[in-house]
């Protein structure tokens, strides 16, 4: 019986070392070496302090920050329980939601136009960046909080948009806690 149980334990114990330890030890050896900012969470460090990530969003209500998108992650930007509302465009949760969101950003920031990405929640929940027409909706709002010129206050905003991934991968995109952390001076 032996004989016949044996090659299926050995050919288990390979995998499992194979699979289990040697391919994510090897995985985890590259990341670290290529792109270790990346493979440990794109974590924003300020003083010793870690305030953030540039990949997940986090909350800002204060008049003088770029706000980001709502999340549909639990209270907040929750990584663990990330995912999208899943809510149909004719659910009236949604329209309810997407109404009295419009209502608060034309109360904060005047009644024009809110872009859409400001209204409306990722696939994940977590999104930490929004576009460039969402952030340029928050410009006066801001310059005016902090008593900044609208132009000074965009040029931080250019500073962190970035483009589409090799010219036509994605969207152009703003990251909101590295604009925050510029209008604060914390960045260097």
């Amino acid at each position: 019986m032996l004989k016949e149980i044996r090659p299926a334990i050995v050919v288990l114990v390979a995998l499992t070392l194979i699979t289990g330890l040697a391919y994510p030890a090897a995985v985890t050896a590259v990341a670290q070496a290529v792109f270790p900012n990346q493979a440990n969470g794109s974590l924003v460090v300020i003083n010793g302090t870690t305030v953030g990530s540039t990949l997940i969003g986090q909350t800002f209500s204060d008049p003088k920050y770029l706000w980001g998108r709502p999340s549909a992650a639990g209270a907040g930007y929750d990584g663990e329980a990330s995912g999208g509302s899943n809510l149909a465009s004719t659910s009236q949760k949604l329209i309810d939601r997407v109404t009295a969101s419009l209502a608060q950003w034309q109360a904060a920031n005047g009644n024009a136009p809110v872009p859409v990405d400001l209204v409306t929640t990722s696939g994940s929940g977590l999104d930490p960046n929004i576009s460039p027409a969402g952030a340029a909706y928050q410009v006066a709002r801001i310059a005016a909080a902090r008593g900044l010129s609208v132009a000074a206050v965009q040029a931080v905003v250019d500073r962190h948009t970035s483009g589409a991934l090799l010219g036509f991968l994605g969207e152009p995109a703003v990251n909101v806690l590295l604009v925050n952390l510029d209008l604060d001076g914390l960045l260097k």
